[in-house]
């Protein structure tokens, strides 16, 4: 017996960075005359192309692809914007009789999408901030940032040691954790009628996948682009720069690493970004996994394709 769910329908489309969602998602679309709403945080970035992975107009096969390359690169975007955005979206495609396919791998929007988070504002301990800022005085900001990687080792990798008002108020909501965050979703099953496809493969491939795709990048002309977005004026405090790949890249271009180092850096941040990617996965009873190690891409398509029909066809 399917769970109760919400009346808008949904396919997703996720699962760890370099398995060929984006591929998947648009054959699909193409297959079902829908369009594709995109559940990556980097990719609403203008400009921030290579180092996001994010698909050119030959790859999106023209398909719609909603929520990609909707902000100015020093704009921040954070989870609750993507509950707002996206939500519209999938109203919307829904309103025109179309079933959109949301693909990404940026666990936390996913679930809280789909689980219907709702997510509290968490108020200023003043005390415990000026202590940090008195920290920082007497330490220096990478030591304060320390502090994040050791309390929210994600939070950590988006944010600029230096910038010190968002490093201390990860380190507050880190702190005061649990309270944040308040679950009002259905009492059983999604806010959506959700078909959630996953991609999976061993972990040797996927860290070969991994190590392709940074030398491809490479190879595109990711160091170009970086010194492009520095030279336009963005800083290296902006939220995007603070994506893998990018801020290797600009510690390169600023001297403070070697391009082999900058390089071996970002495929190792990768690799743990996948990992973090696996224990969001892991909380999610609800996807049908496609394992892209046994499955030809003909194969995953069609398997994908009976997923989608049997859901939807559940009485």
């Amino acid at each position: 017996m399917r769970p109760n769910v919400g009346e808008e329908k949904l396919i997703v489309v996720l699962g760890p960075t370099a398995t060929g969602k984006t591929r998947l998602a648009v054959s699909l679309a193409k297959a079902l005359g829908t369009d594709v709403v995109s559940g990556d945080s980097m990719l609403v970035y203008r400009g921030f192309d290579i180092g996001s992975a994010k698909p050119d107009a030959e790859e999106r096969g023209g398909i719609r692809h909603a929520l990609v390359d909707i902000l100015e690169p020093t704009a921040n975007f954070n989870v609750t914007d993507f509950q707002r955005l996206a939500s519209a979206e999938i109203c919307s495609v829904n309103a025109a009789g179309k079933i959109p396919i949301l693909v990404g791998g940026t666990g936390l929007y996913l679930k809280a999408l789909l689980e219907g988070y709702r997510f509290n504002q968490e108020p200023e301990d003043c005390e415990y901030r000026a202590s940090l800022e008195a920290l920082a005085r007497k330490r220096g900001n990478v030591y304060v940032h320390g502090l994040l990687e050791q309390a929210d080792p994600d939070a950590a990798s988006r944010l600029h040691a230096n910038d010190l008002r968002r490093v201390i108020r990860a380190l507050e909501v880190s702190r005061f954790g649990e309270a944040r965050i308040s679950q009002e979703k259905r009492e059983s099953g999604l806010d959506y009628d959700a078909c959630v496809l996953g991609l999976c493969c061993e972990r040797s491939e996927l860290y070969r996948r991994i190590e392709a795709r940074v030398d491809g990048m490479m190879a595109a002309g990711l160091e170009a682009e970086v010194r492009r977005l520095l030279a336009a004026g963005v800083p290296r405090t902006a939220q995007a720069m603070q994506g893998i790949g990018y801020k290797e890249m600009a510690a390169y271009i600023d001297g403070k690493l070697s391009l082999k180092d900058a390089v071996a850096d970002i495929k190792q941040a990768t690799r743990h970004f996948a990992k973090r990617q696996i224990t969001w996965y892991k909380k999610m009873p609800y996807i049908h996994w496609l394992d892209i190690d046994k499955l030809s891409f003909g194969e995953t398509m069609d398997k994908a394709m009976r997923e989608i029909k049997e859901h939807f066809t559940e009485k």
